[in-house]
């Protein structure tokens, strides 16, 4: 999954995050992917935090779409 800011024709960091879903608390995989410029910078942390916070698992997404 990707997030943040990537560049044309930059290199893409791959890192892993503890990731869980604010509705169920299911561990999801944490394989995430951002671009080099923009891994490590304050942005990219509050961006991060905020995320994880935020995060729904497929599955509870689905759930949420559907009863709308």
């Amino acid at each position: 999954m990707r997030i943040g800011k990537i560049l044309e024709n930059e290199k893409k960091v791959k890192f892993n995050a503890e990731i869980y879903c604010t509705d169920c608390n299911k561990k999801v995989p944490g394989g995430l992917q951002t671009g080099e410029k923009y891994y490590g910078t304050e942005s990219f942390k509050k961006e991060l935090e905020s995320f994880k916070k935020t995060y729904l698992c497929g599955i509870c997404r689905d759930k949420k779409r559907t009863n709308k």
